[in-house]
C-alpha cells in the first residue's frame, strides 16, 4: 500500500457531538464522507471474537486470517488512486486505521438527486472503502475456513474525522500504542468496556 507522504489535506473542521448526534448515526450529518480528508476508522470483528490472532507481552501475532486483514487493508490504497493509508494495526479482533481521501475525482460539483438513487454509502466514500475491504476480507478468509456466508465483521464502524495535524499525530499515537494497551483496551471483550464501533453507534 501506499502510505501518505504529503501534507494533511484541508478537512471540514466539525466534531461529533454526542448530544447533537443520535447513538445509531455517529457519522456527521451533512459532511461529505467522499471528500477530500483525513478519517480515522475504526472496525469490528462479529460478536469481537478473538479471530486475527492474539497479543503476546504487548506484540501482535496474527494467524492466517489477520495477515489476510493486513494484506487487504494494504490494498486497499494500492487499487484506488484516491486514497493514501496511514497508520494502522490489526487487532485479535478489530482493526485500527487512518485512510486519507486525496481527490474525489468527481468533477462538477453540483449533484442532481437521480430518480432511482443508489442504497448504500456514495462511491469512493469511506462507507464504500470500508464495505469493500470488510467484504474482500470476509470472502478470503470463509474460503479458506470453508465458511460460506459467514460474517467476520460486525455490520458498523466507528469513524472519527481527524481535523487538524495535532489529531493525526494523536491518532497515530494511539494506533501505535494500541498493542502494548490490550490488557486494557475498549475493544478487548475481556474489560467489559464496549467500544463505539462494536455497538450500534458507527455505520
Amino acid at each position: 500500500g501506499r502510505l501518505a507522504e504529503s501534507p494533511l489535506p484541508t478537512v471540514i473542521k466539525m466534531v461529533y457531538d454526542q448530544d447533537k448526534h443520535h447513538r445509531k448515526s455517529i457519522r456527521l450529518k451533512d459532511y461529505d464522507y467522499s471528500q477530500a480528508g483525513a478519517y480515522f476508522v475504526t472496525i469490528c470483528t462479529q460478536n469481537r471474537e478473538c479471530l486475527l490472532g492474539e497479543t503476546v507481552d504487548g506484540e501482535i501475532h496474527l494467524n492466517s486470517f489477520g495477515e489476510i486483514t493486513h494484506k487487504e487493508w494494504q490494498r486497499t490504497a494500492a487499487i484506488r488512486s484516491y486514497v493514501l493509508i496511514d497508520a494502522f494495526v490489526v487487532m485479535p479482533n478489530h482493526v485500527h486505521g487512518i485512510i486519507i481521501i486525496t481527490s474525489n475525482n468527481v468533477g462538477a460539483t453540483r449533484r442532481v438527486a437521480p430518480t432511482n438513487p443508489p442504497r448504500g454509502p456514495a462511491s469512493r466514500s469511506i462507507g464504500a472503502i470500508v464495505g469493500q475491504f470488510k467484504s474482500a476480507v470476509t470472502k478470503r478468509i470463509n474460503i479458506l475456513r470453508n465458511t460460506p456466508g459467514i460474517p467476520c465483521w460486525q455490520r458498523n464502524y466507528y469513524e472519527h474525522v481527524i481535523r487538524d495535524e495535532y489529531d493525526l499525530n494523536n491518532t497515530r499515537q494511539y494506533i501505535l500504542d494500541n498493542p502494548a494497551n490490550w490488557e486494557t483496551d475498549e475493544n478487548n471483550i475481556m474489560t467489559g468496556t464496549v467500544h463505539r464501533a462494536c455497538t450500534n453507534g458507527g455505520k
